[in-house]
C-alpha cells in the first residue's frame, strides 16, 4: 500500500522547502488542495525540489474550470514533474460553484464523467491519437490548431483520478477515471458495502477490470507522544467528525453502523452553532469506525487492517494535526510493512 499525503500549505512560497521534506520523510507521494490557493502552483514549484514523488492536486475543483484549461495545466505539469502528476478532481458544492466561482452547476456527476472524459480527448487529440471532435452535453471542443497543439507530451499523458462519496460520483471513477480519491468520512465497513460496489458497477459500465483503478483512502489518523498531546488530536478528531456527520451527504457511513439517528442530532446541533456540544456525541465506537485511533507503534498495522484488499494507497490526514513531522515514524513503519 503507497503512502501519500496533502502538503499542509499556508504561503505558496513554503513549497520550496514543504514538499521535498515529505519526499524525505519517504511519502510515495504529496497532494496539494484548493482553499486559500490554486492547487496547480505550488505543484509547479515543487517539482523543481523534489525527484522522486508523485505529485497531483486531491483535488482540484473541476467545475470551477473547463475541460481545455484543465488539459493544459495537467500536460504543463506533467512535462514539469518528469512523468509524476496526478489530476485530481472533485466537485465542491452548489453554492460555492454558482456563488464562488460564478459557474454553472447541475447534475455534477454527469458532469463530472464528460469533464473526464473531454480531457482525456483533449489529450489523446495532442498525443496524435484522434482529432478533435468532442461534443457533449455540457462540454464541446472541436478546435485545434498547431498554434495551440503543445504535441505529445514526452513523459506521457497523466492520469485523472477523480473524488466522491456518494453512490453516482463513486461509479463515475470506476466508469471513466484512473484512479479515485475516498473521502475521510469511511469506515471499513463503509467502504465494502458503499464505495467497492459503486466502484464496481462503473467499471461494469466501462468494461473495465478492478486493476485498471487506483483506489486512495484518506483517512483520519489519530495518534501523539504524550498523553496530553493524544487527548488533543482525539477531541479534534471529534470534532472534524461531528462537523462531518452533521453533514446530510455523509450520512450513509453512519446508516451502515445503525448511527443515522446521530446524523439528525448532529444536524439539528450544527444549526445552532453547538460545535461543542455535537463532539461530545462521538462516542469511541464512533471514532474507531471511522478514524484509525492507537499509539503510534500501532498505526501502520491499523492502516493494513483498515484498508487491506480494499486500497492501493492510503493518504494519512488530520486537518488540524498537519505537521509534516507528526507522521514521519509511521511513515517509515508503513514503508518497512511493505518491504517485508
Amino acid at each position: 500500500m503507497k503512502i501519500y499525503t496533502t502538503a499542509p500549505l499556508e504561503d505558496p512560497r513554503d513549497a520550496r522547502t514543504l514538499y521535498p521534506e515529505l519526499e524525505q520523510i519517504g511519502y510515495d507521494g504529496v497532494f496539494s488542495f484548493e482553499a486559500k490557493h490554486d492547487p496547480f502552483l505550488p505543484l509547479a514549484t515543487a517539482a523543481e525540489h523534489t525527484s522522486r514523488v508523485t505529485l497531483g492536486t486531491a483535488i482540484a475543483i473541476g467545475f470551477a474550470r473547463n475541460p481545455m484549461n484543465l488539459a493544459n495545466l495537467a500536460t504543463g505539469l506533467q512535462s514539469l514533474t518528469g512523468g509524476r502528476f496526478v489530476l485530481g478532481l472533485g466537485s465542491q458544492v452548489r453554492p460555492h460553484i454558482e456563488k464562488r466561482f460564478s459557474m454553472p452547476w447541475s447534475r455534477p456527476a454527469a458532469r463530472m464523467r464528460e469533464m473526464a472524459l473531454a480531457v482525456r480527448a483533449i489529450l489523446e487529440t495532442w498525443e496524435g491519437i484522434a482529432p478533435l471532435r468532442f461534443e457533449g452535453e455540457f462540454y464541446s471542443h472541436t478546435l485545434m490548431i498547431p498554434a495551440f497543439d503543445p504535441g505529445p507530451n514526452p513523459f506521457g499523458p497523466p492520469p485523472i483520478y477523480t473524488a466522491g462519496f456518494g453512490p453516482r460520483m463513486t461509479e463515475v471513477a470506476g466508469e471513466v477515471a484512473d484512479g479515485f480519491f475516498a473521502h475521510p468520512f469511511n469506515s471499513r465497513k463503509s467502504l465494502l458495502e458503499n464505495t467497492l460496489p459503486a466502484l464496481e458497477r462503473g467499471l461494469a459500465a466501462s468494461g473495465r477490470t478492478r486493476d485498471r483503478l487506483d483506489v486512495i483512502c484518506a483517512t483520519l489518523v489519530v495518534t501523539a507522544d504524550t498523553e496530553e498531546s493524544m487527548a488533543e488530536a482525539v477531541l479534534a478528531a471529534r470534532k472534524q467528525l461531528a462537523f462531518y456527520g452533521s453533514t446530510p451527504a455523509y450520512r450513509p457511513t453512519l446508516d451502515c453502523h445503525g448511527w443515522g439517528d446521530l446524523h439528525l442530532e448532529l444536524n439539528r446541533l450544527s444549526k445552532r452553532g453547538l460545535w461543542d456540544e455535537m463532539a461530545s456525541l462521538i462516542d469511541d465506537d464512533v471514532l474507531e469506525a471511522i478514524a484509525v485511533v492507537g499509539h503510534r507503534n500501532e498505526i501502520a498495522e491499523k492502516l493494513h487492517e483498515r484498508l487491506g484488499g480494499i486500497a492501493d494507497g492510503v493518504s494519512l490526514t488530520h486537518n488540524r494535526f498537519p505537521d509534516p513531522g507528526h507522521w514521519a515514524d509511521v511513515v517509515a513503519d508503513m514503508q518497512r510493512s511493505r518491504q517485508s
